[in-house]
């Protein structure tokens, strides 16, 4: 299966697990296709989920806040390295959203937290989300 992102578009039949046969559309989607194939792929692999842990600086302080902590980086990053680091973690989550901070942040052994994730066959994403704006 391919995405559909530019270009070259196909007609396929493609036969379901029930024989029925359906006209699908494939679409090229440049130098990137195979690439966005295997990420697509490793984060909708069975039985794992995605980690929504994209809170903003805000959310994360009044996380911090309710268990009576100052909302400071270095309180957010002990708190996604929580996250990050727990034993385990690949085996039940393919994917993360991170907050931007994220990226940029190590945990207390020097290690970027993105590595941790990859390292346990985590894709790490960002939300581009800017908000809301008047239309």
């Amino acid at each position: 299966m391919a995405f559909a992102l530019n270009k070259s578009l196909a007609k396929a039949a493609v036969t379901n697990k029930a024989g029925v046969s359906r006209r699908a559309l494939l679409v090229k989607a440049t130098k990137y296709d195979e690439e966005l194939v295997q990420t697509a792929t490793a984060v909708a692999s069975k039985g794992r989920g995605i980690l929504a842990m994209d809170e903003s600086n805000a959310t994360c302080g009044k996380r911090l806040e309710s268990i009576g902590l100052e909302n400071t980086e270095d309180n957010r990053r002990a708190y996604r390295e929580l996250l990050v680091t727990t034993p385990g973690l690949g085996q039940y989550i393919s994917g993360a959203i991170l907050f931007e901070e994220t990226l940029y942040q190590n945990t207390s052994d020097g290690k970027k937290m993105v590595d941790h994730l990859t390292a346990q066959g985590i894709v790490p994403g960002i939300k581009v989300d800017k908000g809301l704006v008047p239309l």
